[in-house]
Order: structure tokens, then sequence, then C-alpha cells
């Protein structure tokens, strides 16, 4: 069976923990978009990790995990993390990257920087990570391919030119900084194929000989449904898709139809890093007291340490997130942050323009739309060690069922805490 855990908002929501929970009986878990610029902040036996290109099924034994042909793939941070988390006393994961992924490049992570210097207060509060230019590059098809590491140098060097041809126009006229050099390059992909060589395989093959045979694969993905290019609040987006549907292209190997479970992880509250339109962001005093209390120590970006933006619950945003997934069941985490409140805000529609909706607009209209709360009690108490959904006190049960009403989706899970058991199922 195949199973995804996606995001239904910004990103930020602890996708990373319920993979890495799932994983317990799972077989295989991809990875099938996006890069180092966004992170899964996990809490098990081994410690606390923040995985930004490793899947998050790799601190078990018995699972495969796979970077699939839709990731950025950024080799050095690939490494540092399998490095990272080895001498941590992880065992060795088995990892193999796919053979028809592309490779970020430096120069990516180089036009990234100077793309938002250039742009200044107009910047897209991009990570910095180079994925923008690398997604550009493959659309674009001046990307390089993991295969072609291992095809003639004369096929990698005529390819090389070209894509500096190109590069360079940009680098010295625009940006002002040194044209890249053909050696270089070329002398930096030689590297990267000593490195990866040995992880390098037909994932598609593989993939597609395990729904076959029947193995249990997850699918992760990164960020959120308000993220996706074409769904999300463009242009404040990333720059793959992050939406269920496309793992089965991100991934390759596994037929759409194949996706059987769609768990859409949901925050009890909201949170996002970088700019973008977010309707029920909350500012000063009571968003520093909820960033506080939030995540495992606070919400800051697994990524970039930047404190996150906070807002109440969007019921508006969280149930249009969860349709464009094709949610089969939500993830509801983070409850246990909200027990300090007296009442708890949620917002339950928009203004737009004097008029209330209930949908989720485009961009364009979103801008100059308002919250419409509902306040709901709270129940002022700890409720980390709850280990039963039906004990959780009655307020905090009223909360995730009001959410679930308005979401349309079961809430089939409910995490009150950090770490990996600090979960209940309804």
């Amino acid at each position: 069976m195949v199973k995804a855990i996606v995001g239904a908002n910004w990103g930020d929501e602890g996708k990373g923990k319920i993979t890495d929970m799932l994983s317990q009986e799972a077989d295989i878990i991809v990875r099938f978009q996006g890069g180092s610029n966004a992170g899964h902040t996990i809490k098990n036996n081994y410690g606390k990790f923040a995985l930004h290109m490793l899947p998050s099924g790799v601190f078990y034994n018995h699972t495969t995990s796979i970077l699939g042909n839709g990731v950025a793939l950024n080799i050095p941070y690939m490494f540092r993390e399998i490095n990272d988390i080895v001498s941590k006393g992880v065992p060795m994961p088995k990892i193999l990257v796919s053979d028809r992924a592309q490779i970020l490049m430096p120069y990516h992570i180089l036009f990234d920087e100077c793309e938002e210097e250039r742009l200044a207060g107009k910047a897209f509060g991009s990570t910095k990570s180079g994925i923008a230019p690398f997604y550009s590059d493959k659309y674009a098809k001046i990307g390089f391919q993991v295969s072609e590491l291992f095809g003639s140098k004369e096929d990698l060097m005529e390819k090389i030119d070209h894509v500096l041809d190109l590069k360079n126009v940009l680098y010295t006229n625009l940006y002002k900084v040194e044209p890249l050099d053909r050696e270089e390059i070329y002398a930096k992909l030689m590297e990267y194929k000593e490195l990866i060589a040995p992880y390098v395989a037909d994932t598609f093959t593989i993939l597609h000989n395990a729904v076959k045979e029947g193995k249990t694969i997850l699918l992760e993905g990164q960020l959120g449904s308000l993220k996706d290019p074409d769904l999300g609040i463009y242009p404040m987006v990333t720059s793959s898709s992050p939406v269920a549907g496309f793992g089965a292209v991100g991934a390759g190997g596994i037929p759409p139809y194949e996706i059987k479970e769609i768990y859409t992880v949901v925050k009890a509250y909201s949170s996002a890093v970088g700019a973008g339109e977010f309707v029920s962001e909350i500012f000063g005093d009571e968003a520093e007291e909820l960033r506080k209390r939030g995540g495992d120590k606070g919400e800051y970006g697994a990524t970039t340490g930047r404190p996150r933006r906070v807002g109440w619950l969007d019921l508006v945003a969280a149930r249009y997130g969860c349709q464009v997934q094709g949610a089969t069941g939500v993830a509801m985490t983070v409850l246990d942050a909200l027990g300090y409140l007296d009442e708890i805000p949620v917002c339950v529609g928009y203004e737009l323009d004097g008029k209330q909706i209930d949908y989720f607009p485009t961009t364009t209209e979103l801008k100059r739309c308002k919250p419409i709360f509902e306040k709901l009690p709270g129940w002022k108490c700890d409720i980390r060690g709850i280990k039963k959904f039906e004990d959780l006190p009655e307020n905090a049960r009223h909360y995730v069922e009001f959410a679930e009403k308005h979401l349309g989706v079961p809430v089939c899970m409910v995490s009150n805490g950090p770490a990996r058991e600090d979960i209940m199922y309804r």
C-alpha cells in the first residue's frame, strides 16, 4: 500500500514526526520533491534531529529511504546529515538515490543569494538554498541529472559549456560577480559522482516492483498545500509541488491510483516561515507567547532558525489545503501548545470587501481578506502524556471535533507532544 504524508498549510505542520511514526510499519520511505530548503524536526530515542534532505524514515533498520527523481539533490547536505545521525548513534541507514534525480549545484545557491539581494524589499523570503534556480534550470533543461555523471566526459563538458554560456551572462552583467569556470564545474561534478555512486539506483523499477509486491511505501512531502506553485499563495510559493498527487511523479514508478491513504497534517494553530499571505496571523506579545510555547522548543525554522510567523488555526485555509491534497485523514499536531489559553480564537471565515466568504481565494483577493474568528473555551492544563483521546479534557476534545467538522475530513491522529510516542489515535 502507498500512503502519503503531506502538509495542509504553509509547511511546519509536523510531518516529520508523523512520517517517523508511520515508518515503523513501512518498507520504503520516499522524499518526492523539494530539497534542503525546509526541515522536518524529529524527536525519538536517539535524540532530536532536524532533517532537511534525508527522508524521515532513516531511523529504522528495516526501511529503505529513497530520494526520488523529483527532489533537488543537495549532495553535500545529504552526506552532512548522514554523518550527523550516525555520529549520534543511529545505525547507518539504507539510502538510495534515483538515477533520474537532478543535482543542486553551488551556483544555484549563489544565484539565489544574488537574486534575493537584488530584489531587496521585494524579496520572496527565500531560504537561499538554491531551490528556485535549481527548478528553473530543470525545466529549462539545463540541469544535471545524476545519470549524466556516469556518461562520457565529452558529453558532460559539452553540456557544461552550454550551461555556462547562459549562466555567465547573468552572473557578469546582472549580478556583477565572477563568471563560472568550466573546469571547476566539471571537477565539482566528479567530486559529487564519487560521493554518490554507492547510492545511485534505478529507483523507478525498485518502486514499481515494490508496489506489485504489496510493500508499504510512504511518500513524504515537504512544506504544504499553500506553498504549491499552482494552488498556493502564488508567487510566495515553493518551486516544486508538495501535493500528494505529485508524489507519483516525484517518486517515480508509482501509479497515481496506488496512493490509497493521504494523511494531511494540520497544526492546532498556524505558523509559517517566509513571506506571503497569512490571514489569521497575530503579532506582538500575543504572537511571541504562542511562538515561545509552540513546537518542541519554540516556533523557529528547522532550516533557517528564523522566528516563524504564527497565528490562530485557520480552518478556511486548512480545509482548502485538505481538498488540494485529497486528504483521507488528518493528523492534528501540537495541540498541547494551546493549554495556556482561557479562550482560543479559531478562524472560521474571511471577510472580503465587506462580504463573508468560506472559501480560499486567489492571492489577489486573499490580500484583502480579514479573519472572522470564533472563540472556543480553553482547557487550561498540560495534556502531554495523555495516551487516549477520550482522556483529554472535554474542551480539548471539543476543539478537535470542531476543527474536524469544518475540515470535512476525519481527524484520525492527534499529537500532544514532540516525542514519537506522543500520539493519540481516533
